[in-house]
């Protein structure tokens, strides 16, 4: 099928791959070009690690507002496919959906191409917007998908976890016990969300503050993590954590104000450092025995300021990046990574997508999308008159 064209596509070759901020997706999206001017560098062997575990990656940095698509083309060199959306955040998504927060839309995208399909002769997957759920900005974090198929997001606002409504902005369905009731005041700054079998699960929170804004002074050793089904904290005395996901058995989350993928065993409530990253941390998946983690710059100043990071990182005579880093789960060695140095400095979530080989996306605004237009086949031929009123 013909696909549109995307020349703000950036197609790495080998491993460097310097992106070209494509047209912002509405008005208020548009950046300064050489503001987000960023050098993507990665390991030798990253693209090969996605060809061999046949993968392609996609994270977003909600500071600069994009959506990045990481897969390989067919001569085995990295593409690198970005779009343009104001506070991109808490992503999910497989081989043929993906769903993303900004600032006031849940988007959902579709893949329309069939497993022979190619758009602009190399992506096997072409990401179209088919809806935008408007929730207003609730500091959407991290998103979910329950078993009935009902989307699920952390409402980071109102510290609680909630679902969407067809008439209003969101629709509560959980609050941890430390919450004594819904108000647009960020107490906890409740933020990640881990799903097992359609059900939530767990949740992550920097503090168990009950008033405005309360976490802040908390950030340190204040943050927990929460079982939903049962109210207990499962987990205290954390920095800032982020991104609970359960995996192979145990509950995994980035102990983030202290720069470590943490694996939590739940019966015994044993805590296992697993792998130092030298960044703020956010943004967790699994695949084929690894766990790719995002990373971002820790700044001094701000929510980043006092944290246990920066004196670990001093300990170790190194120095904050932003980018990913492919962790083995067994050893915790960093075995490949991929780095961001420029204007992009912070990422919000990371996914990893099995069996995409190389994705892009169209944007949710302006000309491309308007002009490409995909048909769905008719249950049965058009000349039948089978069909009947209700």
């Amino acid at each position: 099928m013909p696909a549109d064209p995307s020349e703000d596509n950036n197609a790495a070759e080998g491993i460097a791959a310097p992106p070209v901020p494509d047209r912002a997706d509405a008005p208020e999206a548009r950046v300064d070009p050489a503001v987000l001017q960023t050098n993507v560098t990665c390991s030798r062997g990253f693209p090969q690690w996605l060809a061999m575990h046949n993968c392609a990656l996609a994270f977003t940095s909600y500071q600069t507002g994009q959506l990045f698509l990481v897969g390989t083309l067919p001569n085995g060199s990295l593409s690198l496919h970005q779009r343009n959306f104001v506070r991109a955040m808490g992503l999910i998504g497989d081989a043929q959906r993906l769903l993303l927060a900004g600032l006031a839309q849940i988007w959902r995208f579709e893949n329309v191409l069939a497993p022979n399909e190619r758009a602009n002769e190399h992506f096997d997957r072409l990401y179209v917007p088919r809806r935008g759920q408007t929730v207003s900005d609730l500091d959407v974090h991290e998103l979910g998908i329950d078993a009935a198929g009902r989307l699920l997001f952390v409402n980071t606002k109102y510290s609680c976890l909630a679902t969407d409504s067809v008439a209003h902005s969101f629709k509560p369905v959980w609050r941890p016990p430390f919450i004594s009731r819904l108000a647009p005041e960020d107490r906890c700054h409740l933020n990640g969300l881990a799903m097992e079998n359609g059900v939530p699960r767990f949740v992550t929170s920097v503090s168990t503050s009950d008033i405005v804004d309360g976490w802040r002074e908390h950030r340190r050793d204040g943050g927990v993590v929460v079982d939903i089904e049962t109210d207990e904290i499962v987990a205290e005395g954390l920095s800032m954590p982020h991104s609970p996901r359960l995996h192979d058995g145990a509950l995994w989350f980035l102990d983030s104000g202290n720069g470590f993928l943490t694996r939590l065993d739940l019966e015994s409530r044993a805590r296992e450092r697993v792998a130092f990253c030298p960044g703020f941390l956010r943004g967790l998946s699994f695949h084929d025995g690894h766990a790719l983690v995002g990373l971002s710059l820790a700044r001094r100043e701000g929510v980043f300021s006092g944290l246990n990071l920066q004196d670990e990182l001093e300990r170790r005579k190194a120095e904050a990046w932003c980018g990913l880093q492919i962790v083995n789960t067994a050893n915790g060695d960093i075995v490949e990574w991929l780095r961001l140095e420029g204007g992009i400095k912070e990422l919000f979530d990371v996914r990893v997508l099995p069996g995409v080989r190389c994705p892009m996306a169209l944007p949710t605004f302006g000309p491309e999308l308007a002009s490409f237009i995909t048909i769905e086949a008719p249950d049965q031929p058009l000349s039948e008159r089978g069909w009947k009123p209700a």
